[in-house]
């Protein structure tokens, strides 16, 4: 194993590739990358799942060495990017989940510094994606429950 255990999570083991060519094994041209990227955000998929599936069943390692931009431009593209940025949003859902778990167990503290830690995650990844232009500069992050 390496490294620490607590610099492991979240991550899984494999590496990016090294190389900013595509390789020459990929048999898409980017046409089809960017065909098979619109045809599954249009099935519902969330980025992530995309490039998961676009790696693990079609052979695409990455998306920006074949079509010369990332996934989420070839989505703004065909005008089917998500509004909120993808982990934003997992983080408004897992602060939603504590608040109505804090809701039920006023007494449960050590959820409560959860929520703490959550909600301070979502201001620092909602103040860098206003400053990168991702998300308009009046957007603002409101202690509601989000629709899961």
């Amino acid at each position: 194993m390496v490294g620490k255990l607590s610099s492991m999570r979240g991550r899984s083991l494999s590496s990016r590739p090294v190389s900013k060519r595509p390789p020459t094994w990929v048999q898409y041209q980017p046409d089809e990358v960017k065909a098979l990227i619109i045809n599954l955000a249009r099935e519902g998929r969330r980025p992530s799942e995309i490039g998961n599936i676009l790696r693990d069943e079609h052979g695409v390692p990455l998306v920006k060495p074949i079509v010369g931009y990332g996934l989420f431009k070839v989505l703004s593209e065909a005008g089917i990017a998500p509004t909120i940025p993808e982990d934003l949003y997992n983080l408004m859902v897992r602060a939603t989940r504590q608040r109505r778990h804090m809701e039920r167990n006023p007494k449960d503290y050590g959820n409560k510094r959860g929520m703490q830690v959550t909600e301070s995650m979502i201001y620092r990844v909602t103040k860098y994606y206003k400053r990168i232009g991702r998300l308009p500069r009046d957007w603002n992050y409101r202690n509601e429950i989000v629709t899961i």
